[in-house]
């Protein structure tokens, strides 16, 4: 047993539909208070469900991942269809000469011509123009729309639902002109692309808009008849952060294709709701070589257990959409809960995975981030892997690169420059 015992306040109103907006008075309490920390007990990652110890990378492999698996696909995120529809690709934008001449800029339309009404994918591709390709790259999807990432006045801005800029409301808007590049901050193109790395990045409201209606609209409408019972939705159905990752998984098939990028060196990337998605989309999808977890938080990279900041109850009655409605039976009940999130961690070896944390965002609980980091060291160390393992967690702003990597940076809930840099070692390490 591994037993512990450690002795952004401001939330957005969470959504329930477009009409009703939660007030905080409505929601759970976070806690940030340490000594209401409950005592708590891991489950193993190393043991089987039969109760065999784990003691060879074929074993892990062949029996104990598939069970952790299963068990996040049955309680926490749901189950994704097993068929995968046909996808037709339609280059809509093409800039040999972006950034003055050292990049290329494309964006290529994904939909699926077989299934009517099917969401359409805009994935926006940068590759350098210097250097000898294929690319390693980066793949992450993006909040607010492909435009909002870069000042090149060519980017599509989305015609589709978008969350309204800052006030956390939810409506049926269409981004406009004056959202162009407000998010360039968080992607900083020139950056990854003089590194000598590509890009692809989508808005994730193509691939499901972030509210709830009853899983209707977005990727979930292509299977009406899945996961769904005589009574109701069942379960185990997934939600929207799964959605999310199958949509990064329809990407990396295009990255698969695309001569330009190395598909066998790309790293997923996130950050909050979307770094719970880019967790997900790399223990689903082992194509992608690195897994990055940007102040991912509860439901991400953070110890549920540990009921700090946000918590299974707060992330469930904010975001009902988020995950299968089986989680919402350990609301405050993470004892419960046949997972952790060091198993989520554990599920990406022997593939590099770094975890970022930010000193400021107790909302996504620092200490739980590295926690679980820390406590899915055993599988690398099967693997014959060097993983952060300490006790302690690092100094602020002094990162550790290993075979899994953690850094928690001075700041707020934000995904910066500094993080970036972080990444682009981190991938030099284990990439070049």
């Amino acid at each position: 047993m591994i037993i512990q015992n450690p002795g952004r306040i401001s939330l957005i109103a969470a959504v329930i539909s477009l009409a009703f907006v939660m007030s905080e008075s409505d929601l759970p309490a976070a806690n940030y208070d340490e000594s209401k920390v409950p005592d708590y007990v891991l489950p193993e990652v190393l043991v089987t469900a039969a109760g065999a110890p784990v003691d060879s990378a074929g074993l892990w492999e062949k029996t104990r991942r598939p069970e952790i698996l299963k068990l996040f696909e049955n309680h926490v995120y749901g189950t994704q269809p097993g068929e995968i529809p046909v996808a037709a690709y339609e280059q809509i934008l093409h800039v040999a000469d972006a950034l003055d001449g050292r990049a290329t800029l494309r964006e290529i339309r994904i939909n699926f011509p077989e299934i009517n009404n099917s969401p359409e994918i805009f994935v926006l591709l940068w590759t350098p123009n210097k250097g000898q390709g294929p690319f390693p790259g980066f793949a992450g999807l993006n909040f607010n729309g492909n435009h909002t990432t870069h000042a090149d006045p060519r980017i599509r801005i989305p015609t589709g639902w978008v969350r309204s800029s800052n006030d956390g409301t939810v409506v049926n808007n269409r981004a406009t002109e004056a959202g162009r590049d407000s998010s360039a901050g968080r992607w900083p193109v020139e950056k990854i692309i003089d590194r000598g790395y590509a890009l692809a990045t989508a808005y994730c409201g193509d691939i499901d808009p972030d509210f709830h209606d009853g899983f209707k609209n977005g990727v979930h409408a292509m299977f009406p008849s899945f996961k769904t019972g005589a009574s109701g939705r069942d379960p185990e159905a997934w939600g929207t952060i799964a959605g999310w990752a199958w949509g990064l998984s329809r990407i990396m098939d295009l990255l698969d294709a695309d001569s330009a990028f190395d598909s066998e060196r790309i790293a997923v990337i996130g950050h909050s709701r979307l770094g719970k998605t880019s967790l997900w989309a790399g223990a689903t999808d082992t194509r992608f070589g690195l897994v990055i977890s940007n102040n991912s938080g509860c439901g991400g990279a953070a110890l549920s257990r540990r009921a700090f900041g946000e918590t299974v109850a707060r992330i469930n009655t904010s975001f009902p959409h988020w995950f299968c409605d089986r989680f919402k039976e350990y609301n405050d009940n993470e004892s419960a809960l046949p997972v952790d999130q060091h198993m989520l961690l554990a599920l990406m070896a022997p593939r590099p995975v770094y975890v970022a944390s930010a000193e400021d965002d107790r909302w996504a609980d620092p200490k739980g981030e590295f926690l679980a980091l820390r406590n899915a060291a055993g599988i690398y160390r099967l693997f014959e892997k060097d993983p952060v393992d300490s006790d302690s967690m690092p100094e602020i702003n002094q990162p550790v690169h290993k075979d899994t990597g953690y850094h928690i940076r001075s700041g707020k809930h934000d995904i910066n420059d500094y993080d970036w840099t972080q990444y682009l070692d981190f991938a030099d390490k284990h990439f070049r």
